[in-house]
């Protein structure tokens, strides 16, 4: 789940032992844009103190305001709409027209808050379905394909880890993606059998593996929101986890390297017993073409894709590393001639900025 919603959680649990009111607000629907998701949530403590968000802030002001005003008064869940007209959407920072619906939930011992908190801690994927008319909720098991539901009656909300993401290789371009990772809420998992590598691994939020990656990937028993990221450049490795990884369901399965290496890295693959199918689900070289040169910006750039990839973005060619490339080496050719030709082979044009992009092709 969203690092901003498990804070919520925790603060609403610390509010309550220390004998607070609080009241859940959780975003249920939303027609046209806005600024949160469904299932984003927001705490209200009794004396306006908030945690979260639900909006660009109008909307946080506003029950902000409501409970100063009159306080927690509610005993059990109600629904309530923002943006219905044209100078309400402009008034909350929704767009003209927009609407956004929420639930205000007065969390009492019935609402299990506790418990939730406790089963997303230990990292549990759950359900938790509200009882409007009584206040009640349950928690249960939940499948990574599950979404918020609301009609009414009841709120089904599904809390915990979302998506998963195995990068192989703990160098120094791992640890800028992984910290990148982290604060996308990805659960990030590092495999690297190097020593040299693991003994020196200190970012936050991170699990570190030293198994051979053919291995770690099969005991993750990746599904759809799982992503693999090769980045050692050493055959022996990447391979083995992405002949493996291309089997399974992940959205997203990718390589660092130039793009002959990865069209070599395709035909290595071939050997294996890869279809084509699975075979060209591999996207290499890694990344969008935005000129990334250092560790930090090559991470933007694999991390953007991936993004658009999760969000079922089909990025267009020329977005893509191996598109763009080929289309500025065809613009040069076409406006210089034969002398562009024989300066881009030449030596020096091989070391000049902006020739080739980044050595590894991001």
């Amino acid at each position: 789940m969203d690092s901003v919603d498990l804070e919520v959680l925790k603060h609403s649990v610390r509010w309550l032992d220390e004998g607070r009111r609080v009241l859940l607000v959780t975003v249920v629907q939303t027609w046209g844009s806005s600024p949160r998701p469904e299932g984003a949530m927001l705490a209200v403590r009794d004396d306006g103190h908030v945690v979260g968000s639900v909006s660009g802030g109008c909307i946080e002001d506003d029950l902000i305001e409501r409970v100063r005003a009159r306080g927690i008064e509610q005993s059990a869940p109600e629904a309530v709409k923002y943006g219905v007209t044209a100078e309400e959407a402009h008034r909350f920072g929704l767009p003209c027209g927009g609407t956004i619906e929420l639930v205000l939930e007065p969390l009492s011992a019935r609402s299990g808050i506790a418990d939730l908190y406790e089963a997303v801690q230990a990292g549990r994927l759950v359900v938790r379905t509200l009882d409007m008319a009584s206040g009640a909720a349950r928690l249960g098991d939940a499948h990574v394909t599950d979404g918020l539901h609301f009609d009414g009656k009841s709120l089904a909300t599904v809390h915990g880890p979302r998506y998963r993401m195995l990068v192989i290789g703990a160098g120094q371009l791992s640890r800028y993606l992984c910290g990148m990772a982290v604060g996308l809420d990805y659960h990030v998992t590092v495999c690297d059998p190097r020593e040299e590598y693991t003994d020196e691994w200190n970012v936050p939020g991170t699990t570190v593996v030293r198994t051979m990656p053919d291995d770690t990937v099969m005991d993750m028993h990746l599904d759809e929101r799982c992503a693999v990221i090769a980045l050692t450049h050493d055959p022996k490795l990447d391979d083995l986890a992405l002949m493996e990884a291309l089997k399974t369901p992940a959205f997203y399965v990718g390589a660092l390297g130039s793009r002959r290496n990865n069209a070599a890295r395709r035909e290595r693959l071939k050997e294996f017993d890869l279809t084509d199918t699975e075979i060209a689900r591999l996207h290499g070289p890694v990344g969008i073409f935005i000129g990334s040169r250092t560790p930090p910006e090559i991470a933007v750039s694999i991390l953007a894709e991936v993004t658009a990839a999760k969000n079922g973005i089909s990025l267009p060619e020329l977005l893509q590393v191996e598109g763009a490339k080929a289309a500025r080496e065809s613009e040069r050719s076409g406006s210089h001639g034969r002398v562009e030709a024989a300066t881009v082979g030449s030596p020096a044009a091989a070391m000049t900025p902006g020739a080739g992009g980044h050595a590894c092709g991001v």
